[in-house]
């Protein structure tokens, strides 16, 4: 039985836990972590749009209020039409749990009910095993390889690339 996750805004005080996600290298783990980046930019979206745009948005993931991690997505263009792409980062204590399958299903649902969007995609990369796992049990299907896109550990990493279609989404 999976346990009940829930996709919500991100509030202020969750900007500590993207912070986190994003600026500590334990927490990020292996896969995330690609150096300190601009340590305000959730802060400055948030003070803007509250994270969530036209173009991109985060939402929090959380499991009986508490936030496990987070969700994001941002517009991929193919004229004239767009996708989604969208990520993931859990917070080290919930991996392992299914808890990314469910937040990608969640996620991929939300963006088919509110968007006109017909394809939703996620990258990652090739070594990441957990995450392809994740993704084919959400029900996304492996496109293919995309060589060296990842920047990662002073070394180019390949990526494999997802989708899920209006289409195929589960029920």
């Amino acid at each position: 039985m999976e346990d009940v996750l829930a996709l919500r805004p991100v509030t202020e005080p969750d900007l500590l836990v993207l912070e986190r996600l994003t600026q500590d290298p334990g927490a990020a783990g292996e896969f995330t972590w690609a150096g300190w980046r601009e340590v305000m930019r959730f802060r400055r979206g948030w003070a803007e749009n509250r994270l969530i745009g036209e173009g991109s948005g985060i939402l929090m993931i959380v499991r009986e209020d508490e936030p496990v991690g987070f969700v994001s997505w941002f517009r991929a263009e193919y004229p004239p039409a767009y996708a989604w792409n969208m990520g993931i980062a859990l917070l080290p204590e919930a991996r392992g749990h299914g808890y990314g399958t469910q937040a990608h299903r969640l996620l991929a649902r939300y963006l088919f009910a509110h968007t006109t969007v017909h394809r939703v995609e996620a990258l990652t990369e090739a070594a990441n095993a957990a995450e392809q796992r994740a993704l084919g049990k959400a029900g996304f299907t492996r496109e293919g390889v995309l060589r060296g896109v990842f920047w990662r550990a002073g070394g180019w990493h390949d990526g494999v690339l997802y989708s899920l279609l209006r289409t195929d989404q589960p029920g």
